[in-house]
């Protein structure tokens, strides 16, 4: 049987304005959960079959900006495991189920101090559907491979050419997760567009992360890539949908795959956005990766410029993936002597202060935005704490995100259809 290191934790407590070190403790503990069912996974299997749990081990590649950091050092880590955790299966192993109770702890006194308890690690909370709209679910197959994903259909749909938004989740999300958390729906009910939430699962990810930092899923009609542009043509044709009026936004993982989309399909997408993540090209492997996490990623500003306008969201005390990184996927967005920078700063009702950085072209079209959120952390800003990484004292990222891609259109993207 295998053994596991003792872990001991800190206590815990928090002051009723203290949102930001919440959400980082919520996150820290959010991953620590999925690293022990992970865990599990390992060891079970090890009891059942100690010969092919060796063959079968699962290596660091697997697994990317998932590890909580140690209270000593405060690193982000890869983890080491020894193979999949099954869907939301506790660990009950020999010690208990440690995270578990760590957790529960955690979040009674979040709750206590008014702070709620969406900042990670929950059970997903179900989505609400207005009467009339419809959330559903679907597959996507070609010979790259095959991937379902949520279609949210408003309910004022009734036949017309919609906008698309498609939605990346990060690591450990899915679906349900994200349209809770971002209140995306919400925004597509009232504008009238089609959200997409496009699922990672644990055969291509143990912890459902787009693999943003392999070079297979960094290039046209291959890897991931294909397969979101897929997922988008199929409901561009099955909605009659407007191929002119196509975005995709994403957190973390999915930050970074949107950010690529950008780059390998600038005739699908009229316009991105990146929210927590890392420009296109910024890691190549797995050392390359935690680098770039850190903010040491190989892509130089501007490495794998596009025209795609872009709006990157990104908290300066982001301890997952570094701040520079939000600079970096503004760098590879539109850019030139003919446009124009102007700066302004300002701060939302609940005290979160930001810079706000645009930049237009000569026809004073906002080609990017780039929001720096400061004392921010790891999280989709405005969101619903009902979702799992958010901070929902705003910028609204969701609103922002959509105003900015609705003032864009393809004209390569209608061509095409």
């Amino acid at each position: 049987m295998s053994r596991f290191p003792k872990m001991a934790f800190p206590k815990f407590s928090f002051p009723k304005d203290d949102t930001t070190r919440a959400a980082r403790v919520m996150e820290a503990m959010a991953r620590l959960k999925d690293r022990q069912a992970a865990a599990y996974a390992a060891w079970a299997e090890a009891r059942r079959n100690r010969a092919e749990a060796d063959a079968a081990t699962t290596t660091d590649a697997a697994v990317i900006d998932m590890v909580a950091p140690s209270a000593q050092d405060g690193a982000w880590t890869a983890p080491n495991t020894d193979g999949n955790a099954p869907d939301g299966h506790p660990f009950t192993g020999p010690q208990g189920d440690i995270a578990g109770n760590v957790m529960r702890t955690i979040q009674d006194s979040l709750a206590k101090a008014g702070l709620g308890a969406g900042l990670g690690g929950t059970p997903p909370a179900p989505v609400r559907i207005p009467e009339g709209a419809r959330f559903e679910e679907r597959t996507f197959a070609s010979a790259v491979g095959s991937r379902s994903y949520k279609v949210y259909v408003p309910s004022g749909y009734s036949g017309q050419a919609l906008p698309v938004v498609v939605m990346l989740h990060g690591c450990t999300q899915g679906p349900d997760d994200f349209a809770v958390g971002t209140r995306m729906n919400a925004v597509a009910e009232e504008q009238t567009f089609l959200a997409v939430y496009p699922g990672q699962p644990r055969s291509a990810n143990m912890q459902r992360c787009w693999n943003w930092y392999e070079p297979g899923d960094q290039q046209r009609e291959g890897g991931e890539p294909a397969l979101i542009a897929g997922i988008t043509r199929q409901v561009i044709e099955e909605f009659s949908a407007d191929p002119s009026r196509v975005y995709a936004a994403g957190l973390s993982a999915g930050g970074a795959a949107a950010a690529i989309l950008a780059a390998t399909y600038p005739d699908l997408f009229a316009a991105v956005g990146v929210h927590s993540g890392l420009a296109c090209g910024a890691a190549r492997d797995v050392p390359s990766a935690f680098a770039a996490m850190k903010g040491n990623g190989v892509a130089a500003a501007g490495g794998r410029r596009h025209a795609v306008p872009t709006i990157v969201f990104h908290g300066d005390d982001d301890r997952t993936v570094d701040s520079a990184n939000g600079d970096q996927v503004a760098a590879q967005g539109p850019s030139g002597p003919g446009l124009t920078q102007a700066v302004t700063q300002d701060r939302t009702p609940d005290g979160v202060a930001y810079t706000r950085t645009v930049r237009t072209d000569a026809s004073g079209r906002t080609v990017l935005e780039q929001w720096v959120l400061h004392g921010a952390g790891h999280a989709w800003s405005g969101g619903d704490p009902r979702g799992s990484f958010t901070d929902p004292r705003g910028p609204d990222a969701s609103r922002e995100m959509t105003r900015f891609f609705m003032a864009h259109t393809n004209a390569a993207g209608a061509a095409r259809h």
